[in-house]
Parts: C-alpha cells; structure tokens; sequence
C-alpha cells in the first residue's frame, strides 16, 4: 500500500471520527441550574452575581429583579455554585441539575462590607486605603431627625457650613465640610446618587430635601481628597447616596408627627414585569418651625424659621438580556422657607432628569454610561433690620434659573485576578442668571443688576488596582479643564439707561494625582497610606451673586480662582468578625492653596459685611477614630471622635489672620451611639453628639461655644409590616449656638415625633 492511499485512509478515519463526536457533542444533554437568592429576612436579592462550576467548567449569570437566577451547562448533574454581592458575605452551596435551590445571603461582617467611592470598583473595608464611612440603612432609619442631613451628623468630622439643620436654615448656608476644611456657601465635600452630582449646580450648596428618604438605601462617606476619580469639589472628600433600584412588588410608607406642628410623610412602591420595573416614591414634610434669634437678643420682627417641601421620584428601568440594564429617572423639588423675619423668604423648584445603561460583556469588565441634567428654579428677598430689632424694611429681590447638562462614562476591567483597572470620563455644562432687583427707600423696586454666565468643566481620569496576597496599591491620575464664560451684567439704575458690562472668559486646566496602599498584617488588622491632590472650581454663586444671611452681606468676587488642595493620612484598621466589630484611625493632613473664604470687610451693631476672596493658604491636620461592636446580641455601640487642627497659615494681604481658626471648624468633635434591641421588647437607640467651640468669622472674633446634644429613638414592631416608633432631639433643650451675623442665632431645641412604619415582606 503506497504512501498516498494510507494517507487517504487515515484521512477518511480522522474525518468519520469528528463527524461522530461533532455529533455525540451536538447531542450532549445541558443540565439547568436554577434557584433563588434572599437574604434573612426572604426578601429578593437583585443583581447578584452566580458562578455555578462543574467537573472543572462555568457558567457565569446574575439574579433578576425577584432574585432568581439559570445558568446551563454541559456537565453535571451536580455543580457547586457561589453567590456574591455587596454588602453580604459570599455564599457557597451544592446544587444538582433540575432541582432549584434556595440561598440564604447573610449581611457581611463590618470589616468585610464593600465600598464602591473610594477606588471606583467594589473593594472591602479593609482593603480600602481611604477613610470610608457606612451609614446603613438600619442607621439612617433610627436616627432621631427626620432631616437626612442630621441623620449623617452621626459621622464623625461631617458638619454643615452651621451647625442649623435644614429644618431651618437658608440653603444658601447648606455647604458641607469633612476633614476640618470648612466650608463657605460652597460644599468642599462631593455629594453622588448614583454617579451623578446633587450639590446645586449654581451655588454648591445641598438640597438635602430633594430625594425621597425611602429611596436612600446606604450612604458611603468618603473622607480625605478625592478629585482624581470624581474632579471638582471633592476636595473634603465625597458623600455617596446609594439609592434603591426597582424590583418586584412591594411597598414602604412611614408616616409621623412631631414637636412644631411637623407632619411628615413618605412612601415608595416598585413593580416589575418581565424585563421592566419601576419604582415611584414621594415624600413631604412642614413645619411651624423655631424663632432662631437667641431669646435676649430678640425683637418684634422676629419670626419662626420653617420649611415646606414636597418631592418625587420616578425611576423605570429595563433588563438587557443578562449582563445589561438602561434607565430613565427623574427627581422634582418643590420647597418654601421663611428665614425668620416676615420679609425673608426663599423658594426653590427644582427638576432633575437621568438616563443611561449598565452593561457587563464579560465577568472581568463593565461599562457604565450616564446622561444628565437638571432646571432649578430659585427665589429670594433679604431686608435690612435696625438695631432694637423693631423695624425691617425690604431691600432686595433675587431670581436664579439655572440650567445643567453632563455626562459620564466608566470602564472597570479586570486584567487577570490581581489587577483592576477604571477608567472613564465626564463633562458638567451649566447656565445660570442672577436677576436681582434691589428695594429703594419708598419700598418700590429701583433698578435691575441682571448677570449671565455659562461654566463648563470636564475631565478624564485612569486608575489602576493591584491587590496582591497583603498588599493593595491604588494609583490614579485624573485631569480637568474648567472654563467659565459668556459672562456679562446689566446695571441699571431707574430712571437712567442701563449699561452692560462683558467679563472676559477664565480658565484653568488642573492635574489631580492619588497613590494609595494598605497593607495587610493579619486578615483582621491593616495599615493605610494615602496622598492625593484635589481641587474645586469657584462656583458662579460665588463669582457673581452677592448673598445674605441674616444681617451678615457677603459680595461676590468675579476674580476667585480655583482652590488646591494637598493631602496625605496614615492609618490602621483592626476588626474583629466574631464581635462584628472594627476599629479605624487615621492621622490626616490636607493643606488648601487660595482658599475662598468670606473676608470681613466691615463690621457695625447691625451689619456685617465680607467678601469672597482667595485667602492665602490653610491646613487642617489631626486624627479621626471610628468604633463599631456588637458587645452582645442585643446590644452594640459604634462612635467616633475627631481632633482637627484647622488654622490660617499664609495670607500676603493680611497677615493678622495667620493663625486664627478656620471659621465654623471646631477643634474636638465626637458622636457616640448604643443600640438595644430585643424582639420582644423592641429597640431603643441613644445617640449623643459633642462639639467644641469654633468661630464665625474669618477674624476669630465671635465665639459659638462648645455644646453636648442627646437624642433618643426607640420602635416596637407590631407584626411583620408595621412599626411604631418614637423619637426625640436634643432631649435635654440645650441652647446650642449656631450663628453670629452679629446677631446670636440658635439650633434646634427639643422637639419630639412619633410614626409609624409600614412595609411589605416578598
């Protein structure tokens, strides 16, 4: 037999035997895996990610909105599939072909909860080398307040620009501040529900009524610098909302009334059907409010300070087969205050809109794009009071519209098991007017100062995460380019024509680095270092409107540049699992090149006028310690306390200030909490919060003492959905000192609510 013909033999063999396995594998049976994930208390777990392995192969899904998950696979009967998603420990168990399983998600221990804000993509706590802050839902529910912005005060170093809550205070003073930098009108820290930016795209400040309460799930505080993923304004650090997705049917309603004639209400629902599910939520609040003028400095034209809101929102979303899902959201505002005196009043109607897609092609990447904008709509009148506090006259009406626009997009990819690379990038376009119409003597309007202005800031930023068998390292670069432009003002003085001023276009263009590492000395126990540059653009608030708060009148300044910010901490965490226990200290150090500050510029018996202006340089340094322990099953305690050094350290043009305070930045802070809870009994939480003494001026001239404020929470459940509870703030009713604008301004007194709590069980 010649060489050709057994070629063409063994030819034909080779192909008869791959027609016959091509066949046998056509005819393979697949087996089908299938179950359905909960958590303790049955309710379905969403987005959860499967892997369920068999005789060495995988298939790779995630659960559906009512938690339910298939996977097929050539290979079985049997297979061992594990589960995992944030927030709980992952989940392991056998499963055999045709016969769906059921999986019980427990929460994961304190040092195993996963964070998303501080490296972009979920790493644990511990494994996290910035300070970050979990305010589960369990805590926001038995906060005392009603306010979200009070139930964050529980974290430790989290202060508003006053120590007011916006039960009464002008939102114009609802900045935020973290790590003892401060704050003007303007946040110094970011505030993030899903991706997108809340702080006001005009002024900076927060509208911490705008998102139905029922709808906020968790919140990640994120604290020390953090512009290399997020950009502007995140130079204090970042405050995540984490809000509730749709998902099957069910329903939350809480209802309560307190102290001040305060009703306040909120509900949400969701529903789903096949690849759709919706979610609609509302809430409202109204209070009589409190006289803020101290009793001794009182006068006729002092009246309560109060709030009146009402809010929505509406978010309707659609599965993309098993990796992918796009949304349509939408939030609307309607709030009113008095300011305390009959002639001070603001409003502010706010619309926010939303849409984008979330898509995994593969189990080691995932995509995410988000587009969004919002038109606000915001109204003030300020007065001029004279001395005795008999007489106030009106001096002045102010109408903002603003309109935004933006987009963000991200990339997360795995590259193998140890390494992690984000990228991403996002643009922030807004226009704004300040119209402003100011009050003559005869009480009729004088003139017009009409100013437009359109800012623009856009950046793009890499990261890269190695986690090694004890190291992590995080390295990041972002850069940003903000323009601020088209600016010009139209004065006019009746009867005289009126006059146009163009203000030349400003830009900057930043570069804002971070390195970070944690090191790990036992599974428990980690060591923490971070260095970062930040920096925050001067919002159009700040360059073009002049503000007023109480008889305290702070001028624009169209010449700010942006804030830099360098920092660095060092810290440990220690936990311990069979305590669910942990402990996180850091010594930080962040210093701010040009600050803007409010620079005093006169001072009389009856006003106060600043100027924003960049201040030299400032620094804050000290250390933050956070607690957490479940001492017994039925109790647990958690708590932290902050020293802050915050201090002037460079101003050219007045080198007085070097030294003196950062105005409204105490130098020791701490909260402390203790829970009890029994199924028989019910829960009863404590919850103490202390400051010591700060400044309300740039001067370091009025003093706003030192105070301790007490507030308890306790509930009972009344069967599976209902819940009564009762709380109360400051329980002791001490004057705690808000404000000097000269006048002393108090905060909330003791003021008491009873509810109840309703909610479905899937």
């Amino acid at each position: 037999m010649n060489i050709e013909v057994r070629v063409r033999i063994v030819s034909g063999l080779v192909a008869v035997v791959f027609l016959v396995a091509h066949s046998f594998a056509q005819q393979r049976p697949e087996f089908k895996y299938s179950g359905v994930v909960t958590d303790t208390q049955d309710l379905d777990v969403a987005g959860a990610a499967v892997t369920v392995t068999s005789q060495g192969h995988t298939a790779h899904t995630v659960t559906d909105r009512a938690g339910q998950f298939t996977a097929n696979l050539e290979y079985g009967p049997s297979a061992i599939v594990q589960v995992e998603i944030a927030g709980f420990a992952p989940q392991q168990a056998s499963i055999e072909a045709g016969d769906p399983i059921t999986l019980k998600l427990s929460p994961a221990a304190v040092s195993q909860n996963v964070v998303v804000s501080a490296a972009g993509t979920a790493v644990t706590q511990i494994d996290s080398p910035a300070s970050v802050k979990i305010v589960t839902s369990t805590e926001l529910n038995e906060a005392s307040s009603a306010f979200l912005d009070d139930k964050l005060r529980q974290v430790t170093g989290l202060e508003l620009f006053r120590r007011s809550s916006s039960r009464v205070s002008n939102p114009t003073s609802q900045g935020l501040s973290l790590r003892g930098l401060g704050s003007t009108a303007a946040s110094r820290t970011l505030v993030l529900a899903d991706s997108i930016p809340q702080n006001d795209p005009f002024g900076g400040w927060i509208h911490w009524d705008e998102i139905p309460q029922t709808t906020v799930q968790e919140v990640e505080v994120l604290r020390g610098g953090a512009s290399d993923l997020y950009g502007s304004s995140a130079i204090g650090g970042v405050v995540d909302l984490l809000q509730q997705s749709p998902g099957p049917a069910s329903y939350d309603a809480e209802f309560d009334y307190g102290s001040e004639n305060t009703p306040h209400g909120m509900v949400s629902g969701t529903l789903a059907r096949g690849p759709w599910s919706g979610l609609i939520a509302g809430e409202f609040l109204r209070t009589d409010g409190y006289i803020t003028v101290a009793p001794s400095q009182r006068g006729q034209v002092d009246t309560p300070a109060n709030v009146d809101y009402e809010n929505a929102h509406i978010d309707i979303r659609r599965l993309l087969g098993e990796r992918g899902s796009a949304f349509v959201r939408g939030n609307v505002l309607d709030e009113s205050r008095d300011n305390g005196t009959p002639l001070t009043t603001n409003a502010t109607r706010l619309w926010r809109y939303s849409t984008g897609a979330d898509w995994t092609p593969t189990k080691t990447g995932a995509f995410s794009l988000r587009l969004f904008g919002s038109t606000e709509n915001y109204r003030q009148s300020f007065s001029s009071i004279n001395a005795a506090r008999t007489f106030e006259r009106l001096t002045r009406l102010q109408q903002v519209p603003s309109q935004e626009l933006g987009a963000a997009a991200k990339w997360v990819q795995s590259l193998g098991a140890k390494v992690t690379v984000v990228g991403g990038a996002d643009t922030h376009d807004i226009r704004a007017t300040d119209l402003e119409n100011p009050i003559g003597a005869g009480g009729a309007i004088s003139g017009v100062v009409d100013t437009t202005s359109r800012q623009r800031i856009s950046g793009f930023y890499g990261q890269a995460l190695v986690q090694l068998s004890r190291w992590t390292l995080t390295g990041g670069l972002r850069g940003d380019h903000y323009i601020n432009l088209d600016t010009k003002t139209i004065n006019q003085t009746f009867p005289h024509p009126a006059t146009t001023t163009a203000l030349p276009n400003r830009s900057e263009t930043v570069a804002s680095p971070k390195l970070g590492v944690v090191r790990r000395i036992t599974s428990n126990v980690a060591i923490t270092a971070t260095g970062f540059r930040a920096f925050r653009a001067p919002t159009m608030n700040e360059l073009y409107r002049t503000g007023q708060v109480g008889q305290q009148i702070t001028l624009a300044n169209p010449n700010l540049l942006s804030e830099r910010a360098t920092g660095w901490e060092i810290g440990i965490q220690l936990a311990r699992p069979s305590r669910n226990s942990v402990l996180r200290g850091s010594y930080f150090w962040t210093e701010v090149n040009r600050p803007i500050t409010a620079l005093t510029i006169s001072t009389s018996a009856t006003e106060i006028i600043n100027q924003r202006a960049n201040l030299g340089q400032i620094r804050s340094r000290g250390i933050n310690i956070d607690y957490q322990s479940q001492l017994f099953s039925w109790m647990t305690v958690n708590g932290g306390y902050q020293f802050a050094e915050a201090t002037v350290t460079r101003f050219d043009q007045k080198p007085s200030l070097v030294g003196n305070w950062i105005p409204q930045v105490p130098q020791q802070m701490g909260t402390a909490q203790v829970r009890f809870f029994k199924q028989k009994w019910g829960l009863l939480s404590l919850q103490g919060r202390a400051s010591g003494r700060q400044y309300d001026d740039d001067q370091n001239l009025f003093v706003l003492h030192s105070f301790f404020r007490f507030d308890v929470y306790g509930s009972h459940e009344l069967g599976e959905k209902v819940e009564m509870f009762a709380a109360a703030e400051n329980l002791f009713d001490r004057a705690i000192e808000v404000g000097r604008t000269p006048i002393l301004t108090l905060g909330t007194p003791r003021v008491v609510r009873v509810g109840v709590r309703i909610h479905s069980r899937r």
